[in-house]
C-alpha cells in the first residue's frame, strides 16, 4: 500500500542554497522510494514530501534517510519544542483525493 513520509525543516539564515543544492545532489536510491518534492512552506522553512511503495519500504530506508540528513544537519535550525532538527511524520494512504 502507497505510503508517504513528510520531514519538516527550518534552515539556518544564509544557508538555503546550501540545504536545497544537498537535496538535488543526493541520490534518493532508497528500495522502494518513488519520488519526492521539496514544498517552501515560509521564510526559511520548508517540507520534503515522499511517496513510496509501502510503509516498511520508508521503516527499511530510515537508515539511510538519516545518513543523508547528516550531510546537510549543518544548514539546519533547532525548531524547538524538543523536536530537534527535523520533524517527521510517516503512514499509509488511507484514502485518495481528486480525479
Amino acid at each position: 500500500m502507497t505510503a508517504f513520509n513528510i520531514v519538516r525543516f527550518r534552515v539556518k539564515p544564509g544557508r538555503e542554497e546550501a540545504f536545497l543544492a544537498a537535496h538535488r545532489n543526493a541520490r534518493a536510491d532508497f528500495a522502494g522510494f518513488r519520488r519526492g518534492s521539496m514544498v517552501k512552506t515560509g521564510e526559511r522553512s520548508y517540507c520534503l514530501v515522499g511517496e513510496w511503495d509501502s510503509f516498511d519500504s520508508i521503516v527499511a530506508a530510515r537508515p539511510q534517510m538519516i545518513g543523508l540528513l547528516d550531510t546537510f544537519r549543518a544548514e539546519l535550525e533547532d525548531l524547538g519544542g524538543g523536536l530537534g532538527m527535523t520533524d517527521p511524520v510517516s503512514g499509509e494512504v488511507i484514502m485518495e483525493l481528486g480525479s
